[in-house]
């Protein structure tokens, strides 16, 4: 018999406000399930994170809490939130010629 799965249910966030760092995220949507990751990309050049950020839920009822809220507002910004699509691998360059 299989191991329990470690499945994440994950939302896509964008549209986030540059003064909002990982920490406010993170407390931002545990008020819907318990959050398993939070992933906030910063931009190298600029310092800045890059106002898009993956939320991990440990259930799928925290995901739907979460995607049934609207609107979602940080520091005065509406955020677009979505169910996040499964990553179906990157695009590869192999078919082209130098």
């Amino acid at each position: 018999m299989a191991a329990p799965s470690k499945k994440v249910f994950e939302l896509f966030v964008n549209k986030i406000p540059w003064t909002v760092a990982t920490k406010e995220m993170k407390e931002y949507f545990s008020q819907f399930g318990q959050v398993r990751k939070c992933i906030l990309p910063f931009d190298r050049d600029t310092g800045f994170h890059k106002g898009v950020c993956w939320i991990g839920f440990t259930t799928e009822e925290g995901l739907t809490n979460a995607l049934q809220k609207e609107p979602h507002v940080l520091e005065g910004t509406k955020l677009q939130v979505q169910k996040n699509r499964p990553f179906m691998g990157q695009r590869s360059n192999r078919g082209e010629s130098d």
